[in-house]
């Protein structure tokens, strides 16, 4: 019983740290494809569309027994989420990794817990005790992970050496501000921590994870294809 309760109460952080893994998967490969022409708004609408197009006939089919009853304020609430954690967010993320490169992404990803824990305490979802160990380590870990990320985005450093041309374009940004790039992914950081507390609220009304995240991508595409006509009007080809 006891290694069966450690399996239940640990499995949320190995969820998590696969999570951190596909994030890495997902901004090298987006770099690729980005490396290919297509526009980074286009990419952001194209693969909610897709999402959509999966969960929503996924979440009706398997929550079509357990889902509460949607209301109009809860369809608002999956619209403000939508618009901070994919309007906002993965627009910023890939607009950021266009400047720079998937390893800047992946380390300024590391600021989203010290956001997060910031403005929990601001919001007292988070109790701050200066006598506490727990809450000192909290700090510590706010500190440093906001101290790495600002040396990872000031110091650039030199290029590593490539086999081919490829490697190098998949590598290298496409545009040589840095420092921009930096700011993207900054903002997209703090766009997830706002994203993982407003989740989190509607999460203990509202207990259908799919239903949620179903909605959201739905309205994540649907700004994100408004956005993609006014960003794109003038280059056809980044829908390509």
């Amino acid at each position: 019983m006891d290694l069966k309760n450690f399996a239940i109460e640990s499995l949320p952080f190995f969820i998590m740290v696969l999570v951190e893994f596909l994030n890495v998967g997902l901004t090298t490969l987006s770099k690729a494809v980005m490396s290919k022409g297509i526009g980074n708004y286009v990419f952001v609408f194209y693969s909610n569309t897709i999402a959509a197009l999966i969960l929503l006939p996924l979440s009706f089919i398997l929550e079509r027994n357990k889902r509460a009853p949607l209301s109009w304020s809860l369809l608002c609430k999956f619209f403000i989420l939508s618009l901070i954690g994919i309007t906002i967010m993965q627009n910023c993320v890939f607009t950021g990794l266009k400047y720079s490169s998937p390893t800047l992404a992946s380390a300024m990803s590391n600021l989203s817990p010290p956001f997060t824990f910031l403005l929990a305490v601001i919001f007292r979802m988070e109790k701050m005790k200066l006598r506490s160990m727990r809450s000192n380590i909290k700090m510590m870990g706010t500190l440093v992970s906001i101290t790495g990320a600002l040396i990872v985005t000031l110091y650039k450093g030199p290029q590593s050496g490539s086999s081919s041309e490829e490697e190098q374009v998949l590598l290298s940004p496409t545009l040589n501000n840095w420092g921009i790039g930096g700011i993207f992914l900054a903002i997209a950081s703090l766009s997830v921590s706002v994203w993982s507390i407003g989740q989190a609220a509607i999460l203990r009304g509202y207990q259908s994870e799919l239903t949620i995240v179903a909605f959201y991508c739905l309205f994540g595409s649907i700004q994100c294809g408004l956005v993609c006509l006014v960003a794109e009007r003038n280059h056809p080809k980044a829908w390509k």
